[in-house]
């Protein structure tokens, strides 16, 4: 019998107790990193958001075996958040409806969740109503059967079975009337809780782990009371994904008592936090940058060209691609290189091929 056959469900039950230091370390952990990023200032937080909710939005995606492409991600993200980054990329249909689902959840968390809202969710991160190949129901309950399995063709593995179909309307009702209406447990946990009961009953065709980790987001937000996102638990996820799978379907087949579920959630939950050092890590390092060169005249075409750069170019940049990015001319890309040599901010890399390569100088 799988958790949602049970006579008792969904009565979830845990030890508090058994939780109460891990959940006290996990809060002080999330006061410390909103206070250090309070503390950096408008655009340096417009910057530590754009670089969780790229990574959130990538790892989310990856941990279904769908790899989305960087530069459309971050360029989505970016319009989304009114920001202007050098080269835009535009991004396909499906790229923009996963960016637009999880800065929903977040930046309006305090707007209730409501069937209509996953709906739209769900429709925004299917927009040709199809999975791969395959037609589904877009923006629905799913009216078939649901299950997660691995393996090849006629060596299946069933790891769990939703619940039937016809279940779907009075589960999703008790769930959200819960998911709004619950104050008495501690908003950690809940998001936890809220997590591993959406994936259990799996009322999409598709989607229901990405819509499960943007919940767990919302609820977050909440229990911060911010908007923004300074750590991706989808990216950590990603890391542990392994133990992620195996967490889920031990407590899927096991009964409502959820403390070692819970207690993974938690370890998780403070693994991302200290992982968002690495995002701090960034920004300051562009900070520094801009105010080691604060002194030297950069025009617009070089300001953008330089954060493309500070963000982690892909590749070898030449003045073609300076060019192509700036969306100026050859010539005035090679004047523009030459100025930055010529202060000291960029340096010829070694000669190699028929192309000139430059780089930053490490400040």
């Amino acid at each position: 019998m799988y958790v949602h056959e049970k006579s008792d469900w969904p009565n979830f039950r845990w030890d508090n107790k058994s939780l109460a230091q891990q959940l006290a370390a996990v809060r002080h952990q999330q006061g410390r990193l909103i206070g250090r990023m309070e503390g950096l200032g408008f655009e340096l937080k417009r910057e530590a958001v754009l670089c969780t909710i790229t990574e959130d939005v990538l790892k989310t995606s990856e941990i279904e075996g769908e790899f989305l492409d960087w530069n459309q991600v971050r360029s989505s993200v970016a319009r989304h958040l009114g920001m202007n980054v050098a080269g835009l990329k535009p991004a396909s249909r499906d790229i923009e409806g996963i960016v637009e689902m999880m800065l929903d959840a977040t930046q309006k968390f305090n707007q209730p969740l409501t069937a209509k809202r996953l709906f739209s969710w769900h429709a925004a991160m299917f927009p040709t109503g199809r999975s791969g190949m395959h037609k589904i129901l877009v923006g629905r309950w799913r009216k078939g059967s649901a299950d997660v399995v691995s393996g090849p063709i006629g060596s299946e593995r069933v790891h769990f079975e939703a619940p039937v179909a016809n279940r779907l309307n009075s589960e999703m009702k008790t769930f959200l009337q819960w998911f709004e209406s619950e104050t008495s447990i501690d908003p950690v946990l809940k998001a936890g809780i809220a997590h591993l009961w959406f994936v259990t009953i799996h009322p999409f065709d598709d989607g229901n782990g990405r819509i499960a980790r943007a919940i767990a987001d919302l609820a977050l937000a909440r229990c911060e009371q911010i908007p923004q996102r300074f750590y991706s638990m989808s990216a950590q996820i990603h890391k542990e994904r392994k133990g992620y799978y195996q967490m889920l379907e031990r407590t899927q087949k096991g009964t409502m008592e959820i403390t070692p579920w819970l207690i993974w959630f938690l370890d998780c939950l403070g693994n991302a936090i200290n992982g968002a050092q690495m995002i701090l890590s960034i920004v300051l390092r562009k900070a520094k940058f801009w105010q080691a060169v604060a002194a030297i005249p950069i025009n617009k075409r070089q300001h953008l060209i330089l954060n493309r750069l500070l963000d982690g170019f892909v590749g070898k940049l030449t003045s073609s691609k300076w060019a192509k990015l700036a969306k100026c001319s050859q010539d005035t890309a090679h004047r523009d290189i030459t100025y930055l040599l010529k202060h000291g901010i960029l340096t010829k890399d070694p000669a190699a091929g028929r192309s000139t390569n430059y780089s930053l100088v490490r400040f």
